[in-house]
């Protein structure tokens, strides 16, 4: 599908993520997950509502929150290792749309999580934060940057500051 065409639900202006914004499998970060009402003022209902670390789906087109069905709901309790929405923040998910969902007696689209996680970004080690000074321990002590990158990615840049450091 190319950028230019636009979906038809889009008319429908939801407050929410839905097939009309998604067109292909999308790796997103779920920054949280709260219980909210229904921002679209449809119904009085609360639902399990994702929201997440990106800005955009594509440029200059903000990324609206999720709602999280039973389903997908349990595909994240499960990367979370918990059942506490508390405990839903930064799970890596791809999101994709299934053109077979039951809605009642109609068959629609819908947003579904898939249920292999993809691995999350790395954050950048940077000098002058504690992961740095910690990091340079790890190195003087192991002489690697094996256990230092299970953690965070580290520029080849930053390798070499940390072993003058480490010196």
């Amino acid at each position: 599908m190319s950028e230019e065409q636009t979906h038809y639900r889009k008319a429908f202006n939801s407050p929410y993520l839905s097939s009309a914004d998604i067109t292909e499998p999308t790796k997103l970060t779920i920054k949280c997950v709260k219980l909210e009402l229904d921002q679209s003022k449809k119904t009085k209902d609360s639902f399990n509502t994702a929201y997440f670390v990106e800005k955009e789906i594509r440029q200059g087109e903000p990324l609206k929150p999720m709602i999280l069905n039973a389903g997908n709901s349990s595909v994240v309790k499960n990367f979370a290792r918990s059942p506490f929405l508390e405990n839903w923040h930064d799970i890596p998910i791809t999101v994709y749309v299934d053109p077979n969902v039951r809605f009642g007696r109609e068959t629609v689209e819908g947003l579904r999580i898939s249920p292999d996680q993809p691995e999350a970004k790395k954050k950048e080690l940077l000098p002058g934060t504690t992961a740095w000074e910690n990091a340079v321990v790890a190195y003087k002590r192991d002489g690697s940057f094996d256990k230092i990158e299970k953690r965070v990615f580290v520029s080849d840049i930053n390798k070499e500051k940390i072993k003058k450091e480490a010196e």
